[in-house]
């Protein structure tokens, strides 16, 4: 199936969902462990009837959901559908999602020498040197985040080399950026702003906050 764009995704109308990297995600407010559990089990239902398995995460007060057409690399009409699907089941059995909360965090290392040092650290985070698809660093277990490396020139002066990358709903952004410099931080880069802003804290460490608008 073909991938959607981010405005197809808008467009779709998923109040409960959010497009983070390169998945849909949603956490719906179970408040107890056996609410989650029996909401588990009747997503496992949907995703065999629908032959298309999401990701399920349960916890004691909320399960999170992330959708994701591997065989595309990305979200397509499939996973909409299962959305839809997950979230009129949810909405039946009076449980509430949470569109704010889905939140990823990657990790970015600015070098020159990724093919270099890309099995380091392949196999320091995973064990597998082998597990480097293109300029990522990748764990299909999802144990640890992704590690992307930015290609930059090579240089001797010392400066920040590893940034985090926070993905948080659009709709969110401007609310977390706020808290942030609130916090003591400050706006670097705000030049691809929705796409991006680069934040620093008070010693000048970085991070970007991220969305998926203007992608």
């Amino acid at each position: 199936m073909s991938l959607l764009s981010t405005a197809q995704i808008l467009d779709a109308g998923l109040a409960d969902w959010r497009k983070l990297p390169q998945a849909l995600h949603a956490r719906f407010l179970t408040r107890d462990f056996t609410t989650g559990l029996a909401l588990v089990a009747a997503i496992g239902e949907l995703a065999e009837d629908a032959r298309h398995h999401p990701d399920v995460v349960l916890t004691y007060p909320h399960v999170d959901v992330k959708l994701l057409s591997h065989d595309a690399g990305g979200v397509t009409e499939r996973d909409v559908d299962l959305a839809r699907s997950i979230s009129e089941l949810a909405a039946g059995r009076g449980i509430n999602a949470d569109p704010g909360a889905p939140t990823v965090v990657e990790l970015a290392l600015d070098t020159a020498e990724a093919q270099t040092i890309g099995p380091f650290w392949a196999a320091l985070l995973t064990g597998d040197a082998g597990a480097v698809d293109g300029d990522d660093v990748v764990d299909p277990s999802g144990r640890v985040p992704l590690l992307w490396f930015q290609h930059t020139d090579h240089h001797e002066t010392p400066r920040q080399r590893f940034h985090l990358d926070l993905w948080v709903p659009h709709d969110v952004a401007d609310t977390r950026i706020a808290a942030a410099v609130s916090a003591g931080g400050r706006i670097v880069d705000d030049a691809e702003a929705p796409s991006f802003t680069v934040l620093a804290d008070a010693e000048g460490n970085r991070a970007c906050v991220c969305t998926i608008l203007d992608r």
